[in-house]
């Protein structure tokens, strides 16, 4: 697909570029391909074009679709694939997520932290296409903090955290207990910047959550909180300049979204 590779390219470039301006290596930030609603084969292109990291949005959706996709990498010996949850994670699929994902972007809840937790031990070998599991492993986990203060958005309500010393010591109560969980692995954060006409808009809100992440680290400096997962198609550079580590971008590499039929 042609035009996947060019965009991938522009991508590419426009991150090495923002990391440029920070005065940051570029090889600190990790492209993650969001391929929701897109097909298998526009992941298996973009995994021709050397692409590792892959987000998806939903479950079900990633049910159908990661077993072909590590059975085909496993198959033409291309190196395995990290898949990130990027999206929503109702607690009552949280096991569902374990088997499918390396990684989870949005626990914005204690209750689902200590779901993940208690699930782990007790999963299952991963889905076919896929050798071992998390039998025995930490699942790397970031927290999904909502800076922003909109009500559509999840995430643990964070907008005042600066200023409003409850709400600020009121989440590391909560994060104090999530660390102490044996079996997920507290790595960062992530945010979801609100919607703007001009990415420079956004920029409060990707500073306002590495600030945050600076004040866990030294809050609980015996842990890693080397990951900001910040940045999508309309505003990755400014969170680049903001000190993102994993940018989420879709519609930049892969076009506008299809129309789904798979499962929610």
């Amino acid at each position: 697909m042609i035009e996947i590779e060019v965009n991938l390219r522009n991508v590419q470039r426009r991150i090495a570029e923002a990391a440029g301006r920070a005065g940051r290596d570029p090889a600190e930030v990790i492209l993650v391909a969001v391929t929701k609603t897109f097909t298998v084969d526009h992941i298996q292109a973009a995994c021709e074009l050397g692409v590792r990291h892959f987000g998806e949005n939903r479950v079900g959706e990633a049910a159908e679709k990661v077993p072909i996709v590590n059975q085909w990498v496993e198959e033409q010996a291309l190196p395995p694939l990290t898949w990130h949850m990027v999206g929503h994670l109702q607690s009552r699929k949280a096991r569902d997520a374990i088997q499918l994902f390396d990684m989870i972007h949005s626990v914005d809840t204690l209750k689902l932290a200590q779901r993940l937790d208690r699930a782990l031990p007790l999963s299952p070998p991963k889905l076919e296409g896929r050798k071992g599991g998390r039998v025995g492993q930490t699942m790397p986990i970031l927290l999904e903090a909502n800076v922003s203060g909109e009500e559509s958005k999840y995430g643990f309500a964070l907008d005042q955290w600066a200023e409003d010393e409850q709400q600020r010591e009121r989440f590391f109560a909560i994060v104090e207990e999530i660390l102490a969980l044996p079996q997920v692995e507290v790595q960062g954060l992530m945010t979801i910047a609100p919607i703007v006409a001009d990415p420079e808009e956004a920029r409060p809100y990707f500073r306002r959550l590495r600030r945050l992440r600076d004040a866990l680290a030294e809050r609980f400096p015996g842990e890693s909180w080397r990951h900001l997962s910040m940045g999508m198609t309309d505003d990755f550079e400014v969170a680049i300049e903001e000190g993102a580590t994993l940018v989420r971008i879709g519609r930049a590499i892969f076009g506008e979204r299809l129309a789904c039929q798979l499962g929610a």
